[in-house]
This record gives structure tokens, C-alpha cells and sequence, in this order.
């Protein structure tokens, strides 16, 4: 009878075996699968992300308009902030932007309402070329005086502020006028003129 048994694996062999190998798999998943989600759980609970800094206020620069008045025919001075940069003839539109939006202290803008300037080149000559639209000759009727004193509050707000800025020619629509209103010929470049300025 002892001839008929055959040799086998113990059975405390084939316990330990499959421990062995639940324990790799166990490892395996720990170091692969897991491991990835552990280093997330870290990430997240590290320090406080760091707030954005604010935008610097944009830089800012004043600079002085030229109104009429309801009493004289002369130009009156106005200090207005405009934002700087980034270069001197984005700095000019804005000014005579702010020329045409009108005066803070009860002065009178000498360009109608909806003028808009299409573009000021500031040459190296130092003649600076004003685009306006259409809208600076045909919204207003201009008399030799109130036509006078719009080419010289453009022609002086440049040259005041803007130190290349020796001369100015103006355009409307990106071409040569005669005039704005039949009085004050525009085939020229203008000079400043601070004689029209009350003191």
C-alpha cells in the first residue's frame, strides 16, 4: 500500500507560493498604478498658490490743450492726463482726442463733435501730418475767426507738447483741402502760433 502514494507538493508549499505571489502583485500595483495618484495627493496639498500679481497702472502724462471761449478770439489753455506711449504720435492722437471731447472748465471745443483723427505721422523734419475725418469740414459752419482758431488749437496743442513737432499739415480723409470752411487755406503746413493764446 506505502508503493501506491506518490510524492506531491506539500500543502504549506502551495500556501506559501500563492502568498508570494499576491504580495508581488500588491507590490507591482503599489509602485505603478498608485504611485502616480500618491504624487498628485502631494502636489495638491502643498503650499497656497501665489496670487497674480495686479497690472501696473497704465503710465499717464499731462499735456496742454488749446479751447476758445464764448468772451474773446483767443486760445485758452487746458492740462489734460492722457496715457503715455508708446510712442510720440500715439501720444498726439490722443491729445487732439481729448480736444475734441471738449473742455473740463467750461471752455468751447474749436472742432464739431465726431471728428475723429484717422492718424498723425510725426516726420523726422519735423513736420507732423494730422488725418481727421471727414467730420471736421462738413458738421460745422465756420467763420474766418472760428476756423482760425481750429487750426491753430490743433497746430499748437502738437507743437506745445510734442518737442519734434516744429510744424503741422492737415489732411481730411487722407487728402489735401483747400480749406476747413472758405477761409484759412490748408495747402500749407502751419507754424504755432502762441500770439492767440490768452496769457
Amino acid at each position: 500500500m506505502a508503493e501506491d502514494r506518490k510524492p506531491g507538493i506539500p500543502k504549506q508549499a502551495l500556501v506559501l507560493g500563492a502568498l508570494v505571489v499576491v504580495l508581488l502583485v500588491l507590490v507591482i500595483i503599489f509602485f505603478t498604478g498608485g504611485g502616480e495618484e500618491r504624487v498628485e495627493r502631494v502636489a495638491d496639498t502643498g503650499a497656497p498658490p501665489v496670487p497674480e500679481a495686479p497690472e501696473p497702472e497704465p503710465a499717464l502724462r499731462a499735456v496742454t490743450l488749446f479751447f476758445v471761449a464764448d468772451g474773446d478770439d483767443l486760445l485758452h489753455k487746458e492740462v489734460r492726463e492722457i496715457a503715455a506711449g508708446p510712442s510720440e504720435a500715439d501720444e498726439a492722437e490722443r491729445a487732439l482726442a481729448e480736444l475734441i471731447r471738449g473742455s473740463e472748465e467750461g471752455f468751447v471745443s474749436p472742432l464739431p463733435p465726431g471728428t475723429r483723427v484717422r492718424q498723425v505721422f510725426i516726420g523726422g523734419d519735423g513736420l507732423a501730418t494730422v488725418d481727421f475725418s471727414r467730420e471736421i469740414a462738413d458738421s460745422l459752419s465756420y467763420g474766418s475767426t472760428s476756423e482760425l482758431a481750429a487750426v491753430y488749437a490743433v497746430v499748437n496743442t502738437l507743437a506745445f507738447n510734442f518737442k519734434p513737432v516744429k510744424k503741422v499739415l492737415l489732411l481730411v480723409e487722407g487728402a489735401e483741402r483747400e480749406t476747413l470752411g472758405g477761409h484759412v487755406d490748408l495747402s500749407r503746413a502751419f507754424f504755432p502760433d502762441l500770439s492767440l493764446v490768452a496769457r
